[in-house]
């Protein structure tokens, strides 16, 4: 049996790939400051104590893996420039150690306007923000290291929307977790194009991606199509449909309060960090997904209204009860 280090388990992207690796018989080795805590919410994996900051834990926690999936990031948005670099960089060491495989899962955020509209894997990296500049510094550093016998796989993708993740766009901007929708909060500019990620559809694309590692390049990048809102209507009206469809009743849509984000941001950090991605609500953009059809033969997807559906369900803002044509990805 393969066995596989997941740094970021108890998160969103991290959470749902450790659970496909292990539904596909890897044993999944997971990090986390509070073990009986992730044991509760998932006895399938082997909890280790540990932090992503402490280079020897993560070092003893990756012994025997042939995969390390670094999914962790600072909690919000916040210390970034303090903890993602040395975070990758033990994730780096013991992949050196361990003969690994290194999995991203990556951002559009180290790609500045001069990159859009269509971003491809090779585009230039000249980013505005912060995070941004963080973002390439990091995957720089995993380049020099697929130089020294690491191997790398990247996926970047959309702004993430799923079940059991709450720190996203959907969740953060247009509703609500745990209330009824009654109205939307769209954040994006009208008519402008927006590009978002179903995160199961991202995790299986990241499995089948591990399942074909020794066909890879060393340092191989791949782009997600995912769901593209074509004018910032599709997602809103997906949402309207599937809550119409199981309560009776349609939500209005409004506005989201970005004067009220500006108000704030001086005394809030997560808000601060917030306004600085605004750009990315600002300008149509649209990954290429070419060479992940090309390595994949298609890219894993769920329809729109599904994916809509089932998130919104396990953000208790429907009734729980079995969904309606609920499309299961493949693999």
């Amino acid at each position: 049996m393969s066995k596989v280090l997941v740094l970021g388990a108890t998160g969103g992207i991290g959470g749902e790939v450790a659970r496909q690796l292990s539904a596909a018989g890897w044993e999944v080795c997971a990090l986390t400051r509070d073990v009986d805590k992730a044991r509760s919410q998932n006895a399938a994996f082997t909890w280790v104590k540990g932090d992503a900051l402490n280079r020897d834990e993560v070092l003893a926690a990756a012994r025997g893996c042939t995969v390390i999936v670094h999914g962790v990031n600072p909690p919000g948005y916040r210390n970034w420039a303090e903890q993602v670099l040395p975070m990758i960089d033990n994730s780096i060491a013991a992949a050196i150690a361990e003969g690994a495989t290194i999995v991203l899962p990556g951002t559009v955020y180290n790609f500045g306007p001069d990159a859009f509209p269509v971003l491809h894997e090779d585009s230039p990296q000249h980013p505005l923000t912060r995070k941004g500049v963080i973002r390439v510094q990091l995957e720089q550093r995993l380049e020099q290291a697929s130089r020294r016998g690491v191997r790398v796989i990247i996926v970047r993708a959309g702004d993430f929307f799923g079940a059991r993740v709450a720190n996203n766009w959907f969740a953060q901007g247009l509703i609500k977790p745990g209330k009824p929708v009654h109205a939307i909060s769209y954040p994006g500019t009208p008519g402008m194009a927006h590009q978002w990620a179903y995160l199961p559809d991202v995790a299986r694309t990241m499995v089948e991606l591990i399942e074909r590692r020794a066909t890879l390049d060393a340092f191989a990048r791949f782009h997600m199509a995912g769901h593209e809102d074509t004018d910032g209507t599709q997602m809103i009206q997906a949402i309207q449909r599937v809550v119409l469809r199981r309560t009776g009743h349609q939500p209005r849509v409004g506005r989201f309060p970005w004067w009220l984000m500006a108000w704030i941001a001086p005394f809030v950090v997560t808000v601060r960090e917030m306004l600085e991605m605004r750009y990315l609500w600002q300008t149509p953009l649209r990954l290429d997904n070419q060479r992940l059809v090309a390595a994949l033969g298609q890219e894993p997807h769920t329809p729109l209204e599904q994916a809509v559906e089932a998130t919104l369900v396990d953000l208790g803002c429907l009734p729980t009860g079995a969904l309606t044509g609920v499309h299961t990805p493949r693999g």
